[in-house]
Formats: structure tokens, C-alpha cells, sequence
């Protein structure tokens, strides 16, 4: 065989092969090693106690529905009592019930449980801190349906996308923090630089007290168990304030959480759940809590952050997104278009990290959305958890009065020249708070739905000619939080990708950092700043502590002559060889400088010849 000639050497084939073979070999190793580990630890993983909670609270609700009609409730401005809060699926408004509207008093009464709590916590081992969240694990898998049922009744969401939301990232972040957590928390080596050659550094991570966080509705079980995991992992406790809009879950879901600290033998007040309105959330704020974090709008959080001013708590923002998702015209479209399916209408479309402007390049453009809009006319709406409404595959809009915003922009856009291809109009003879799944296409950048965080189940789709176009389009906008980017060539998405202003990006994919829990969230701009999961995120739940120790315990250290008080003459001088030695450029440099420093370090000839006439007189005497 003709050898193979690379970078002007020849090359055996029959290397070239074993080269090739070795490298593909080395890359599916490192899989292949964690998957043989993960079918080992299941063995014994099995012997992880399954808890039992009850279900009494669910089961009475869904009686009811087949009982009797009165629980109907249709909640107005005027009925809200003060001290507590109603809860109602939004998908039938039936009444479920109602959770307490807490007030400052009874928050901080919380958080201080929740701190003497933590002064026990905090000593716990990482194996006893791994075998709660294998016990939460083993409850989460075995009791799938019940959980998103609970979150499909409090949020309107269908069971798919509660399967997909809450269990499957749950699983995902606790699998993660099994695997790595405690490799991330474990202290750690640093250098020690020039100087401190006889030094030894290292960082250690320390829990800060009690965490607090406010989340959002949009995902009921999972807001609420994501900072709780992380956050009890790194040795805190955690005070979690529920949005009003979902609060009546979150009962059950505490239930949970009690029964796998009581199986371990945590303590019981480790973590508590809070409800009410603003009001109670503006109370966790100022409640003294160690570092907060808060999930929702940009305008309530800027309140949050100037709230948590006053006490100077550390925040976490993660507010609002308006995700570009850019489509090149080298792309998959078999792919893309059910990827963009599923980031435009997952949830409804009520996801931070949702896909909100679609960019598609205009040799595909009318193919995409021909495809889209054909699919959006099958998809169909409805109350999932009703009788007949099983395969239903987009559910209700959860808070009661979007359905309004969401009219309120489509018809904006329409008076400006858009153009309704699906959906667009509400749908109230379902009985609900439900949104079609609308496609918009003539959109520009001069419109409020193209500037706005949509939170719905609306696609607007423009066209752009050039790859600089479709950043310049998808940076033209103050929020900063997820995007996307398409293309048959991995080089060109990377290139689009690295200058998109964003705190995420998924490359051929859409919201896969979010799956891969080693990653940070968060975004810039209006999008908040700080991270919360990942590596970050759970070093950002800690206490960040610098050590250094002399690196051997018959070397110490003395502040040398020269500078001791009172200082020498030549103090300033001997920093300045100092300097020079350690950081100067070239030998000769250095060793100028090395014999500077000798001097420097030698006493003065006055004071030589003093001693000397010193002694001498010692002498005669």
C-alpha cells in the first residue's frame, strides 16, 4: 500500500487505522466506564427503602370530580381572603382547596427552625446526604404518575409534558449529584504561586446556613425540589416560597421530602415550604436567609434584588427569556421541525428557557413553515386529566388572566402586519384557561410580541438571508437567557453559536443544557445573572473558603529584616530585588536582582563598625 502522506510525513496505512481505532476506542471508554458503573451501583441501589406517602388530599379531589359539580370555582379579584390562598385546576377551575397566606412573622418562625435545623445537618456525611436523595429517587421513579397527575391538576399541564418537566430533569439532577456532588464539594488544591513555594493552598466549601428560594408555577414539582437538592446536598437547609398559583401540590410534595428525611434520620424542619402572595415572598426576602434565589419575571425581580439590599443576601436571578432558535438552511428539517414543535408548545409554552423567536433561513423558509403550521393544525387541546381528554396533546395556560396578555399581543402583531397561520383566537367553550398553539409569520422586531416575554403557546417565525443576519436578529433583544442554533455543519452552528449574547446555547438540539445537569442556568441581560445547578450552582450554595499552611512544619515564616517595624532603610530597596527575582525577564535580571537582595539583607557598614568598637570596648573593660 502507498504510504499516506500528513503535515509533510508519510504514514503506514495500516497505522493510520490502528490510530483511528485507538481514538474512536478512547472516546467510547469513558462512556462505556460510566455505564458499567451505573449497572453495578443499580444492584445495590435496590436496597434503597421505598417510603410511603398518602394520597388522601389527591384522592378526594378526583371523588369529587366524579361525585358532584359544586367545587366549581371561578376566582375573581374580590374573593380573595387575605390570609389564605385558593387554589383551582385551570384546566376545569375546580376548587381545590386553599393553603395559608403567611405573614412576616410566621416566615421568619420558619427560617429559624429551618437554621437550627441546619447546625445538625451540616456535620451529616456525604453517604448519609446520597441515601436521601436515593431515597427521594426511588420514590420519584416508582410513583411517576401520581406525581405529574398532582402537577398536571395544579398547573394544566398534560402528563407527557409532566413526565418530561418534573420527573425526568428531577431524576437527571438527583442521578447527577449522586455521581459528582460530592467530587465538586470536596476541598480543593490550588497553587500556590512564586512566593509561597514553601505554602500549601487549597479552597473548601463550606454550607452558608439556610437557603431561600421563590419559584415559579410553571413547573410545580420540579422548582420545588431543584434548589431543595442541591441545596441539602451542600449541607443547608431550605425555606421555599411557592407561587400562589400552585401552592395546593405543594403539600404533597413536602410530604415527601419529610417522609425520606424521617427514613434517614434527618432532621425533620431541614426544609420548609411557605405560601402566600407577594407579600410573603417579599417577607422570605427580608427574613435574614443566608443567599436567595429567585426564579420569575425581570420586573419582580428587580424588587426582589432591591429588597435583598437592605440585608445585603446574596441573589440569584433567573427571570425572563425570549429564546432565539435559529434554523440554517442546511438543516435537518425532518429534525428541526419537531425540536421547534416541542420548544414553541411544551408546557403550553410557559418555559423561562422556551423557544419564542424562531429565525429560519430563507431557502427553507416556507418548506418550515408549511411543515410547522400542517403539524400545529393536528396538535389537540383539552383538560388532560378528564375523561375523554386522555391523548390531548397541549393543556391549559395556568395563570387566569394570560390568556388576556396572550390575545392582547397576537392582536397587536395582527394590526401591525403579522399574520395568524394556526390558532390565534382563544378557546373558552373548553372551559379553562386554554390558548390555541398559534403560528405568527410577517413579524419584525418593531413588535411588542417580538420584544416581550410571550410565555404561551405562540411561534413567531422570520426569515434572515445570512448568517450575520441571524445574530444580529437573535442579539436584538434585552433578554439573554437560552437559544438554539441549527446547521448540517457543526462548524457553522459553533460560529453562529459563540456570537450569540446568551447564557445557554444547545447546538442541533434544543434545551439540552438544561439535561445535562454538570451545566450551569442562568442568562445575561434582562435575564438575570448568577447561576443555580451545575457545578456552579451547587459551589454557589456554599460558602467559598481560601486556606493556606505552610507546606511542611519546620518551615516557617518570618517577616524578614529588612521590613520588620521599625523598618529598615533599605526596606523598599529589598522589595524591589524581591520583585525582581521572582518576576523578573531573563538570568542576568534575576541574578542582579538575587545579589540585591543579599545586600539588602546584610546590616549596614555603620552598624558593622559600631559593633565592633562595641565589643572592643567590652573588652578593655
Amino acid at each position: 500500500m502507498r504510504p499516506l502522506s500528513f503535515g509533510g510525513y508519510d504514514m503506514d496505512p495500516h497505522g493510520v487505522g490502528l490510530l483511528f481505532l485507538g481514538a474512536v476506542g478512547g472516546a467510547l471508554l469513558l462512556p462505556l466506564l460510566r455505564l458499567l458503573k451505573w449497572l453495578v451501583t443499580s444492584f445495590w441501589e435496590e436496597s434503597v427503602p421505598l417510603i410511603e406517602v398518602g394520597t388522601e388530599k389527591v384522592d378526594r379531589v378526583e371523588k369529587s370530580k366524579r361525585v358532584e359539580n359544586h367545587y366549581i370555582y371561578v376566582p375573581r379579584k374580590k374573593d380573595e381572603h387575605p390570609n389564605r390562598v385558593n387554589c383551582y385546576d385551570p384546566a376545569t377551575m375546580e376548587y381545590l382547596g386553599f393553603v395559608p397566606a403567611l405573614n412576616a412573622e410566621s416566615v421568619r418562625a420558619h427560617v429559624e427552625k429551618a437554621r437550627a435545623a441546619q447546625k445538625e445537618w451540616c456535620k451529616s456525611s456525604f453517604a448519609v446526604r446520597r441515601r436521601l436523595l436515593r431515597v427521594l429517587l426511588r420514590y420519584i421513579v416508582e410513583n411517576q404518575e401520581i406525581i405529574c397527575r398532582i402537577s398536571a391538576r395544579d398547573s394544566g399541564k398534560v402528563m407527557v409534558d409532566a413526565g418530561l418537566g418534573e420527573v425526568l430533569t428531577t431524576c437527571e439532577k438527583i442521578a447527577w449529584l449522586l455521581s459528582e456532588g460530592e467530587r465538586w464539594l470536596r476541598p480543593e488544591r490550588r497553587s500556590v504561586g512564586r512566593t509561597m513555594l514553601h505554602k500549601v493552598a487549597r479552597v473548601e466549601y463550606e454550607p452558608l446556613g439556610v437557603l431561600g428560594a421563590i419559584v415559579p408555577w410553571n413547573y410545580p414539582f420540579h422548582n420545588l425540589f431543584n434548589p431543595v437538592l442541591a441545596g441539602v446536598f451542600a449541607g443547608n437547609a431550605v425555606v421555599v416560597k411557592v407561587s400562589e398559583h400552585t401552592s395546593w401540590s405543594a403539600g404533597f410534595y413536602q410530604s415527601i421530602i419529610h417522609k425520606a428525611l424521617e427514613t434517614v434520620g434527618a432532621p425533620h424542619d431541614l426544609v420548609h415550604i411557605v405560601t402566600g402572595y407577594g407579600a410573603t415572598g417579599q417577607a422570605l426576602v427580608e427574613s435574614g436567609v443566608n443567599k436567595l434565589t429567585f426564579v420569575g419575571s425581570t420586573a419582580v425581580g428587580k424588587k426582589v434584588m432591591a429588597a435583598a439590599a437592605e440585608t445585603l443576601t446574596p441573589v440569584v436571578l433567573e427571570l425572563g427569556g425570549k429564546d432565539p432558535f435559529v434554523v440554517c438552511d442546511d438543516a435537518d428539517l425532518e429534525q428541526v421541525v419537531s425540536i421547534a414543535l416541542r420548544g414553541a408548545f411544551q408546557g403550553s409554552g410557559q418555559n423561562c428557557a422556551g423557544a419564542e423567536r424562531f429565525y429560519v433561513q430563507e431557502g427553507i423558509y416556507t418548506e418550515f413553515v408549511d411543515r410547522v403550521v400542517g403539524s400545529v393544525n393536528t396538535m389537540r387541546v383539552g383538560p388532560a386529566l378528564e375523561r375523554g381528554h386522555s391523548d390531548v396533546d397541549m393543556g391549559a395556560v395556568c395563570m387566569p388572566t394570560h390568556v388576556d396578555h396572550l390575545q392582547s399581543l397576537v392582536d397587536e402583531a395582527v394590526a401591525a402586519g403579522a399574520k395568524v397561520l394556526a390558532g390565534g383566537t382563544p378557546l373558552p367553550e373548553i372551559g379553562g384557561h386554554f390558548y390555541p398553539p398559534t403560528v405568527l409569520v410577517n413579524v419584525n422586531h418593531g413588535m411588542r410580541i417580538m420584544q416581550d416575554e410571550v410565555f404561551g403557546p405562540i411561534m413567531c417565525i422570520m426569515r434572515f438571508d445570512t448568517d450575520d443576519k441571524a445574530v444580529e436578529l437573535a442579539n436584538d433583544c434585552r433578554f439573554g437567557l437560552g437559544s438554539s442554533v441549527f446547521s448540517g455543519s457543526k462548524r457553522r452552528a459553533r460560529a453562529i453559536a459563540s456570537r450569540i449574547r446568551a447564557g445557554m446555547v444547545s447546538i442541533n438540539d434544543f434545551n439540552a443544557t438544561y439535561m445535562c445537569q454538570s451545566l450551569p442556568f442562568g442568562g445575561v441581560g434582562d435575564s438575570g445573572f448568577d447561576r443555580f445547578a451545575g457545578v456552579e450552582g451547587l459551589r454557589g450554595c456554599c460558602s467559598v473558603k481560601s486556606i493556606a499552611e505552610d507546606r511542611f512544619s519546620f518551615v516557617k515564616t518570618y517577616i524578614p529584616k529588612p521590613i520588620q517595624y521599625p523598618v529598615s532603610s533599605s526596606g523598599f530597596q529589598f522589595l524591589q530585588a524581591l520583585v525582581g527575582l521572582f518576576y523578573g525577564a531573563g538570568l542576568r535580571r534575576k541574578v542582579s536582582a538575587g545579589w540585591a537582595l543579599v545586600q539588602c539583607m546584610l546590616p549596614p557598614p555603620k552598624a558593622v563598625e559600631t559593633q565592633a568598637k562595641t565589643k572592643g570596648s567590652k573588652k578593655a573593660k
